[in-house]
């Protein structure tokens, strides 16, 4: 023991006596740090105070924090540092990064951090890593907990676990700043979980990195008690799991609706309005923000309007969410553009009605494409307006893409036919009409779904794809996908 303290003597001594030995100790503590604008701490490390000394100590650094607006009352068991020097570069250390006191006050915890060994490598880490410094303020107000870890042993192996799911290295930063309790979350626990639940039900593992960069909140729900009841619940009313994986793959943000408050709710109100139960699988999965909208409202509202504007029964309202369910919240403005438009042609306003409800992507289309699509369909087509109320998809079809190709190629043919026969086909078909030796008879016309095949009585199928099955045909009709 006297060889030892003869030893730490002899060290000191010559630290002090050699300015060369002292200059590599006087640079690490003068040179400027990763954050130039913020100067070092003052160096209190090797301090040894007794416990009265302690005591006297928390007592003035208390006395301090209150004259600052700070209350001190969750510090009682929690190391403070020996001065008061030290705890006023904390607090403005803090306040440099833009946390006020009301902050501190909500986290208190955080100014039992070191300044040097807890937050410049923890800020510097997360500055690294993609989280611009301007925005470390906000981090730390919303997360700051994150000043306590450590960043080898905690938030280094989230970020590569982050990495391993795909999302890319220039998204890792705008991720934690969505969602920085991240940092906070167990690798085998609810994260991996989470993933692993997502891709046994048909999920693309590719798909997770971008799902995470959209919505990074699902790696925290647990899958019991959050993820699996939405799922299982949504399936029961007829989305097919492959259907489901690709919503969910697009649309992730369904996760967070809350199961009972939210989607049970809201399907409940979809039926309350007449939307059929058999239709409430497609309705989901061509809008599925429609089970975390404030519905009742907002369907109240446009039921109301259809019926007063357009003079459309409640009946013929649920027919078009059933058709078309971003109706709910298409604004009530543009709706009447596409109405006027038509009525503007002398149509009556009961054909318009009809021709809605057969067709309710009419009041979603741009009055200037309709209006050229009007021109063409009266100036060179020279047809009855009788047609258009028959068969309003005309207006959904481009001009330039299919309606005057086609019409060409019956006139060169000479033949004459319906809207109907001509139009709503795929390409393939259409050349094998016109080389037909006779026009089919015509039954009943197929009904139309936006974005998706055309389903024919008998349950005949006309797509360029044949051989999909009818999970792929359901996602193909997905209008917002």
């Amino acid at each position: 023991m006297i060889s030892l303290l003869r030893r730490s003597k002899l060290l000191a001594l010559t630290l002090t006596s050699n300015p060369k030995t002292l200059r590599p100790f006087l640079r690490l503590l003068s040179s400027s740090s990763k954050f130039p604008e913020y100067e070092m701490p003052s160096v209190t490390w090797g301090v040894v105070q007794g416990r009265k000394e302690r005591l006297v100590s928390r007592v003035i650094i208390s006395d301090y924090l209150k004259t600052i607006g700070i209350i001190p009352d969750e510090l009682e068991q929690v190391e403070l540092p020996s001065t008061v020097e030290v705890m006023r570069e904390r607090v403005e250390f803090l306040q440099k990064l833009g946390l006020t006191i009301d902050h501190i006050n909500e986290y208190p915890l955080m100014l039992g951090c070191s300044v040097r060994k807890n937050m410049i490598p923890v800020l510097g880490y997360l500055e690294k890593i993609g989280i611009h410094r301007s925005k470390l303020g906000e981090f730390v107000v919303n997360y700051p907990q994150v000043l306590h870890a450590s960043v080898v042993v905690e938030l280094a192996p989230v970020v590569k676990f982050l990495r391993g799911l795909d999302v890319e290295k220039q998204d890792i930063g705008y991720v934690l700043l969505k969602y920085p309790e991240l940092l906070g979350f167990k690798l085998e626990g609810t994260m991996s979980t989470s993933v692993a639940y997502l891709v046994s039900i048909g999920v693309s593992p590719r798909d997770i990195g971008p799902m995470v960069t959209q919505y990074p909140y699902f790696l925290g729900m647990r899958v019991g008690t959050v993820i699996k009841p939405i799922v299982d619940y949504l399936v029961s009313l007829g989305l097919p799991k492959k259907v489901l994986a690709r919503m969910i793959e697009k649309r992730a943000y369904v996760l967070g609706y809350d199961f009972e408050e939210c989607i049970k709710l809201n399907v409940d109100c979809l039926i309350s309005f007449g939307i059929r139960r058999e239709a409430l699988a497609s309705v989901i999965a061509q809008f599925p923000q429609i089970i975390g909208l404030p519905l009742k409202a907002k369907l109240s509202s446009q039921q109301y309007f259809f019926n007063l504007k357009l003079k459309i029964d409640p009946d013929g309202f649920a027919r078009v969410v059933e058709k078309m369910p971003q109706i709910v919240s298409l604004n009530q403005n543009v709706i009447m553009k596409s109405v006027d438009f038509l009525l503007g042609r002398g149509i009556p306003a009961a054909d318009v009605a009809k021709m809605v409800v057969k067709c309710p992507q009419l009041v979603a289309l741009q009055v200037e494409l309709m209006k050229n699509s009007y021109y063409f369909y009266k100036s060179e087509m020279g047809r009855h307006v009788k047609e258009l109320v028959e068969f309003p998809e005309y207006f959904t079809y481009s001009l330039e893409s299919r309606i005057k190709p086609r019409y060409r190629r019956l006139q060169s043919k000479g033949v004459s036919c319906s809207l109907d026969w001509f139009l709503n086909c795929s390409d393939q078909r259409f050349e094998e009409r016109l080389q037909a030796d006779n026009i089919e008879m015509e039954t009943v016309g197929p009904s139309f779904v936006m974005g998706g095949k055309l389903e024919l009585p008998g349950n005949e199928v006309v797509s360029d794809k044949e051989d999909e099955s009818d999970d792929e045909e359901l996602y193909r009709r997905t209008v917002s996908l």
